[in-house]
């Protein structure tokens, strides 16, 4: 299954619906919560076995639990620490008893701020499974510590990589570093070497908000990124 020849455009609105995606063993579902922060929450299920994994129950339990249906949840990935990436974590963990999964160093932060142990912290080049389908970890510091993206390989079906972001990559540029120059060269360097470095220009990247784009749309501008500091 070609998933380029879908209509799937990952442009959703705070209120409005979903947008879905049909790979040939999985199903992305993205929609956007909260009017101010518009973060963008993605809804992965195996087609084959029907197991659910969320990544970043950012807020508005009201609108994710209802997506992810009777089918229930497996696993729910923080990409990292940041309030607004986890206000519904609590809520959907305690409906769904899903386990936690987050990067080693940012852990203790999500716990601390909600309330719910991370039940499976990760690192570089662990895996992540929903039902029969394999998400590589990729660790990306420099945004927070811990901030850990997750990449599914479709190309033995005919599709692409499928690249979960968090915010560590937007369409434009890196995620924020606060005006801390070590942490930009920091992240900065994890994408250019453990994203850009070892995935194609195919590679479909999700942010954690906002639109969604592909590596070899924004690969030309990495000079610029680095030269500007953001």
């Amino acid at each position: 299954m070609d998933d380029r020849a879908d209509d799937y455009t990952g442009e959703v609105t705070v209120g409005g619906g979903a947008d879905v995606r049909e790979l040939a063993h999985l199903t992305i579902t993205k929609v956007a919560v909260d009017e101010k922060m518009s973060n963008n929450c993605y809804l992965l299920r195996c087609r084959e076995t029907g197991e659910q994994l969320l990544v970043d129950a950012a807020d508005s339990a009201g609108t994710l639990l209802p997506l992810v249906g009777d089918a229930g949840l497996r696993t729910v990935v923080t990409t990292h620490q940041h309030w607004d990436h986890h206000r519904a974590l609590a809520a959907v963990v305690e409906a769904t008893g899903a386990e936690v999964v987050a990067g080693v160093p940012d852990a203790a932060a999500i716990t601390e701020q909600t309330g719910v142990p991370v039940t499976r912290p990760v690192g570089q080049g662990d895996t992540v499974t929903v039902g029969a389908c394999a998400l590589s970890v990729i660790a990306i510091a420099g945004h927070t510590p811990g901030s850990v993206a997750l990449v599914y390989d479709d190309t033995a079906d005919g599709g692409q990589h499928h690249l979960f972001t968090g915010d560590t990559l937007f369409p434009g540029g890196v995620g924020g570093t606060f005006g801390d120059a070590a942490a930009f060269q920091q992240l900065i360097g994890d994408v250019e070497t453990k994203v850009f470095g070892t995935l194609p220009d195919a590679t479909w990247f999700y942010p954690g908000h906002g639109s969604d784009s592909t590596l070899g749309a924004e690969r030309p501008s990495l000079p610029q990124w680095r030269e500007r500091g953001y």
